[in-house]
């Protein structure tokens, strides 16, 4: 069966088909993601390990995607995204072996490796959705492209609950199936659509000087880290935490589900918002509504934290498309450095943390670890505030195109 090319679209988010195949691949990278954190209690009781140790498999997942991202990210730009679908084929091919590993420490190696092909699709995909669409909808298309690998991830903990309780862990060999053929159709229907890379400068041609506003994209990366503590703690321990209160696996998961949906909720809408009232405004606005939410989060668990949960998810939709599209303005002609900077920081502050919020959990139980990323939300804040405004961007763009225009000279 021929596998459908995509050719460009009228330059409208809804009807744009690359950026929607990107969305589609966006999905399946992310669904692995996703399935990690239910994983946890079923590798926890096979290896006998606690939840500071099993959280090292977050880490090795995602430490290894988010370094490489950057990397990545400047592969991208000197050499083109042509081949994204290679990176969907690789993550799928090795996440399936996960469940037939004997050994721990061979199941960080392996989740590490896996995790490499999520650090090469992210910054390819990323670059490649702020390029198949106009500047006038490119908030909203970087909304539509985030809210693709969101709800990935938000279906991931239905999947791999599924999956164990049908076949055990070595379940997890089916998850081959999707990667592989979502990988497939990107890279046919990528074809006409992907970025080219940049080619060399001439032998005797001056090189022109880039400038890189480190202090606004140091601010930039700061959020982008804070607020990825708070969700991904969230996201992660929700299985462990209920399972360990008694709840079913059905019901731990649905919430889990819940939280990482209505964050793919609030993507496909936080584009919209931020052309009509501003980056920084809506970047603010979510992140102090997200206290409340957090505080009754933690306090109160049980049913209730489906809305809870929900208004976290929500809420934090605003962090990647907004911070996304800021610094692959501010970087122009290194998009794909910006993307890989971007996302590879935040991914890796959070697979940081996941294996430290397990471990202050084991010494003072799951809402203690809680009420310390509500602090790192206050914080977060603080660090938003110091966001550059749309207008201020652009002096910082014409400021810099004057000066490559005077180079040339």
């Amino acid at each position: 069966m021929r596998l459908p090319s995509f050719s460009f679209a009228a330059d409208s988010p809804i009807r744009n088909k690359p950026l929607l195949i990107l969305a589609a691949g966006h999905f399946t990278v992310d669904m692995y993601s996703g399935m990690i954190p239910v994983l946890f209690t079923a590798f926890r009781d096979k290896f006998d390990i606690d939840l500071g140790t099993v959280g090292l498999i977050s880490l090795a997942y995602t430490g290894m995607a988010s370094v490489s991202q950057p990397i990545f990210g400047m592969l991208a730009d000197r050499y083109g995204t042509r081949f994204t679908g290679f990176a969907q084929i690789w993550t799928s091919l090795l996440f399936a072996t996960l469940g037939f590993i004997p050994s721990f420490p061979m199941l960080l190696v392996v989740a590490g490796f896996a995790g490499l092909g999520s650090g090469w699709f992210h910054p390819f995909g990323a670059l490649n959705a702020n390029a198949v669409i106009g500047t006038a909808h490119r908030n909203t298309a970087m909304s539509m492209y985030i809210a693709g690998g969101t709800i990935g991830v938000a279906l991931g903990p239905l999947v791999a609950a599924a999956l164990i309780a049908l076949f055990g862990l070595e379940g997890l060999g089916f998850t081959v199936i999707p990667g592989t053929v979502i990988g497939l159709w990107l890279l046919t229907a990528m074809r006409g659509a992907a970025v080219k890379g940049t080619p060399r400068r001439a032998a005797g041609t001056p090189k022109i000087p880039a400038y890189v506003p480190t202090g606004i994209l140091a601010v930039i990366v700061g959020v982008m880290m804070l607020r990825q503590v708070p969700t991904i703690g969230v996201e992660n321990f929700i299985p462990v935490w209920y399972k360990d209160m008694g709840y079913s696996a059905s019901f731990y998961s649905a919430l889990a589900t819940t939280v990482v949906l209505a964050t793919a909720v609030g993507a496909l809408g936080v584009g919209t918002l931020a052309d009509k009232y501003g980056r920084r405004s809506v970047m603010l606005g979510t992140m102090i509504l997200t206290v409340p939410s957090v505080w009754f989060f933690t306090e109160y668990p049980g049913n209730w934290a489906f809305l809870s949960g929900a208004c976290i998810g929500f809420l934090a939709a605003s962090t990647s498309p907004i911070l996304l599209v800021m610094a692959q303005q501010l970087m122009q002609g290194r998009a794909g450095a910006a993307s890989g900077l971007i996302l590879g920081l935040g991914f890796i502050s959070g697979a940081v943390a996941t294996p430290v919020f397990g471990s202050i959990a084991d010494a003072w139980g799951m809402q203690a670890a809680l009420r310390v990323l509500l602090g790192i939300v206050v914080v977060s804040i603080g660090v938003a505030w110091f966001l550059p405004t749309e207008k201020q961007i652009d002096t910082i763009v014409t400021r810099r195109q004057d000066s490559l225009a005077t180079s040339t000279t």
